[in-house]
């Protein structure tokens, strides 16, 4: 389920300098370690004075490593410099300054005095957007291309000649934050280096800056950050996400100074419910919306703000602009109450209280930082982000919203879940029945719905959403984004398996309702689904949690390591948007066998299930979104195979496809995957896995294995025994032996817990047993029992037996996916003989042989051209074993360590 690189890399050697770095905040701390890795000799490094006792990282990283750190509160006065302060500086003997956003001004005779000069980074695309807010400015304007510029310095006016420019994509959602952390901060800190590096090796230009597209606007303030709302929705998205977080774009509500973050461009035409909020100047009214604060554009057009932010400095999610004020306390454990890291941060309060403000009692954005991770480090199960301190700036908030995310009440709250209600098997379920895209559940294009029948009696359990193209395209791009974008693509593997961890327990504290959910939708004995198909859905993704953190590359020895330092080494990296397609015979169990090892490497999911049987699925969606996994990062779409499988094949942005279905549309996704993208393809597809009985088995655990064999799950299962070969001095006896068997078991209500064979899944598959076992009857096998449908509501088919058939009937060499055992003999001691017949089939799933000849067993074993073979046992799969098939049972393999 994951990429694997191979990377070459070289490393060399170049001319090392004397530098002084001058500057502040964790981008010039970066750009300073970033020198010292280099080889570079920094004699002295010049930030800014401690602020309320707090040193600026670039300082306090310095200090560790024994520079020298010089804080000066100014370097001139007057338009001149101070001449103590620049003879400190002229003392260090740099020989070049690096000024990696420097935010004071420097004396041109500081700039000027090294024998490099001086250089420094600038947040745009120089000459355009000049001055300290240029990545604002970016944004207001609606810049298509950003980046950044490292030039040489001149007397503050950002105006001398460029030595490097680096540019990048706006993205049209993108706000001061995103594009900083994106490209500004990583790839500035990578280009004010090779800057350095293009200097010591004397190949550094020095363009003269243009005139032509300069452009100067000033530095965006509080005061002038106030929204015109006579705008289209575009310049309004431009102006808020442009005054992101600092200094916040506002404007006057209900009487107050409110200030908008986390802007979004609506689709054309994009239509909402919700409660009217009047704002002065608006051409219309906002519209307070689950998902936001719905904005209008004097062209009719919408935006949605995500964030608001009151006066007082509190921040509330838009969509509780009404209800801000109406959650309730809650109570806390003595534990929990003991929980907190503020004091080790807000070391200048004495006591902190209930009503103690993060940052009215001194502290930045540096400290939310801070406090996230050290947050993180010790509740490891409580997923904070910085948006969470802003919007819980008080000691009461904060802690009791970290509570709620530990005990994983927060996200309770968020889901909102449209469930079908049913009192059954002595308990009331609660099943969602839509679509699950990017966190919420929501209803297919249309509208459209369809029923999913209950296998015991025919009737419709419920209405549930029909995926559309459209939906799969929403599904696909959430996915996409929450893998580029978003927080899944940045958590270590640990805290990934905790996620998976987590969503193991939930699924065991629901398993009940799990089962019963899945016995009404699929008509799998209850016990059966309690064990296997939830039992060991859960075993999968406990399996593959405790995988995400050994998931490991190498290195390679080569025969140019030496003398030219090269080195070689294997990366393992996660594929992308995964694309699953899954049967309806196990419908949990499948969703996890392809799911866990999915997100467990780092991938994020869009997950068809059967149409026939979408409940677990959608009811797994609800879990996994209650466990705390991000948004986008699993969808569940129901429908059709044709429209949503089909779309899902043909997705360029989906680069895997698992599928496990029949042998015929598993070739047809194959080409598409091909066509398409050449994506990757892991196909489980249909059997007709042969079982070998010799006469020297055990007899009574060869009855009731090759029972389990063929009627297990109804015989609704890939690797069931399609075909028994017995030893004709022991055939008789075995064939009576199965029969009385089957005559002892009871078919009937899946949910009796007496019940040992429940109903087929659904008609077509029902009326597909009576046709297949009347074409055996034609054929000239022997129907020795069953072969015809149950006289009762459902789709409920009497377990069968064939014997006496030839090689070359239709029911031989094809699968029934049903309740028919299918029983031929062969000559005694002839074992090449049954093996040839064994094999004689283009499929290889699985394959059995009972004996009591270790020998044998061996020998058989080996022979048998299918990816399982069980030796004196059947059904006997594992979390921590492959499976998969060999010929036109597919290739891949699910589970264990090498999925």
């Amino acid at each position: 389920k994951m990429n694997s690189k191979i990377c070459f890399c070289t490393f060399f050697i170049v001319g090392k300098i004397y530098l002084a770095v001058i500057g502040q905040s964790v981008f010039g701390l970066e750009v300073y370690k970033e020198l010292r890795k280099e080889g570079h000799t920094i004699v002295g490094v010049f930030t800014i004075p401690d602020k309320d006792g707090k040193a600026d990282p670039l300082g306090a990283e310095a200090e560790k490593d024994g520079v020298n750190v010089f804080k000066f509160p100014r370097w001139r006065l007057k338009g001149k410099g101070i001449p103590e302060v620049v003879q400190v500086y002229k003392a260090t003997g740099a020989e070049l300054n690096v000024m990696p956003f420097c935010s004071q001004f420097i004396p041109m005779e500081v700039i000027d005095h090294p024998a490099h000069g001086s250089i420094i980074y600038h947040p745009s695309l120089l000459p355009r957007h000049r001055g300290a807010s240029a990545i604002n400015w970016t944004l207001i304007h609606g810049d298509k291309k950003g980046g950044f510029t490292v030039f040489w310095a001149d007397d503050g006016l950002d105006t001398g000649p460029i030595l490097l420019q680096r540019e990048c994509d706006v993205e049209p959602d993108d706000t001061v934050n995103t594009i900083y952390k994106r490209f500004l901060f990583p790839e500035g800190v990578k280009g004010t280096v090779d800057a350095v590096r293009l200097i010591a090796a004397g190949n550094a230009p020095k363009i003269v800056q243009p005139e032509e597209g300069a452009t100067y606007e000033g530095i965006q303030k509080k005061d002038n950050a106030k929204i015109d709302w006579n705008q289209s929705a575009q310049a309004l998205h431009n102006w808020i996400r442009g005054n992101d977080k600092v200094p916040g774009a506002w404007a006057e509500v209900d009487g107050q100074k409110v200030t908008f973050y986390g802007s979004s461009l609506l689709d054309s035409g994009a239509t909402a419910i919700g409660q009217p909020l009047e704002i002065p100047g608006a051409s219309q009214p906002g519209l307070v919306t689950k998902a936001g604060l719905m904005l209008f554009g004097n062209d009719g057009k919408t935006l949605l703000v995500k964030n608001l932010q009151f006066k007082d400095g509190k921040m509330i999610a838009a969509a509780r602009y009404f209800s801000s004020g109406s959650s309730a306390s809650v109570e806390l454990t003595e534990e929990e109450k003991a929980f907190g890291v503020w004091k080790s941060i807000l070391t200048n309060v004495d006591a902190i209280e209930d009503s103690t403000d993060f940052f009215k009692s001194g502290a930045a954005s540096m400290d939310v930082v801070r406090l996230v991770e050290e947050v993180k480090l010790r509740a490891s199960g409580c997923q904070l982000q910085n948006e969470d301190v802003y919007m819980n700036t008080t000691f009461q908030d904060f802690i009791q919203m970290c509570v709620r995310k530990l005990r994983g009440e927060d996200d309770e709250e968020e889901l909102v879940v449209d469930y079908v209600e049913k009192n059954i098997n002595n308990m009331t379920i609660r099943m969602p029945h839509q679509l699950f895209i990017n966190g919420e559940f929501v209803d297919a294009e249309g509208g459209k719905t369809y029923k999913t029948i209950n296998p015991t009696d025919g009737t419709a359990i419920c209405d549930v959403s029909l995926a559309q193209a459209s939906d799969v395209d929403r599904a696909v791009a959430a996915a996409k984004e929450a893998f580029e974008e978003g927080e899944w693509g940045k958590i270590n593997p640990r805290d990934r398996g905790r996620l998976l961890y987590k969503l193991a327990d939930l699924m065991e504290e629901h398993q009940e309702e799990l089962a019963t959910i899945e016995s009404m939708d699929s008509g799998a004995v209850y016990t059966l689904a309690l064990k296997t198909h939830v039992g060991m859905s859960i075993q999968t993704f406990r399996y593959f949690a405790g995988w995400c953190d050994k998931i490991q590359g190498c290195t390679i020895p080569i025969n140019q390591a030496r003398p030219n330092r090269n080195l070689t080494f294997t990366k393992k990296e996660p594929i992308g948007v995964c694309a699953i397609v899954i049967p309806w015979n196990y419908p949990l169990m499948m969703l996890a066998w392809k799911t866990a090892a999915c997100l467990a490497a780092g991938n994020t999911v869009v997950l068809k299930p059967a149409q026939v049987t979408p409940l677990t699925a959608v009811k797994f969606a609800e879990l996994a979104a209650r466990a705390g996994f991000p948004k986008g990062v699993i969808n569940i779409l129901p429908g059709s195979g044709a429209l949503v499988g089909q779309r899902l094949s043909d997705h360029p942005d989906v680069r895997k496809l698992g599928f496990t279905g029949s042998t015929e549309i598993g070739k047809h996704i194959m080409k598409s995957c091909a066509v398409s993208n050449v994506k990757k393809v892991s196909l489980e597809l249909g059997g007709k896995s042969p079982l070998i009985i010799f006469s020297d088995c055990d007899m009574d655990k060869a009855v009731r294995m090759g029972m389990s064999a063929v009627f297990f799950n109804k015989g609704e299962n890939c690797i069931a025994a399609g075909r028994l070969f017995v030893e004709e001095n022991i055939h008789d006896q075995y064939v009576k032996r199965v029969v009385e068997e089957v005559k002892k078991m009871k078919i009937g209500d899946p949910l009796d817990r007496s019940t040992d064979h429940g109903p087929q899944n659904h008609k077509a598959h029902l009326d597909k047993l009576v046709e297949y076992c009347q074409t055996g009857v034609r054929e000239g096998a022997t129907l020795v029992c069953g072969g015809k449908q149950v006289s009762r509501p459902g789709f409920f088919f009497e377990p069968t037996i064939f014997t006496d058939v030839q090689d070359h009937m239709f029911i031989a060499i094809e699968e029934s996916f049903g309740p028919v055992m299918i029983l031929s003999k062969f000559k005694s001691g002839d074992v090449d003989e049954v093996l040839r017949r064994a094999n004689a089939t283009e499929y290889g799933l699985a394959s059995g042989v009972f004996t009591r000849d270790i020998s044998k067993a061996l020998y058989v074993s080996e022979k048998l051209n299918a990816g399982t073979v069980f030796v004196n046992t059947y059904n006997k799969t594992d979390v921590a074993a492959p499976f998969g098939g060999f010929k036109q049972s597919g290739f891949g393999k699910d589970l264990g360590k090498t999925c």
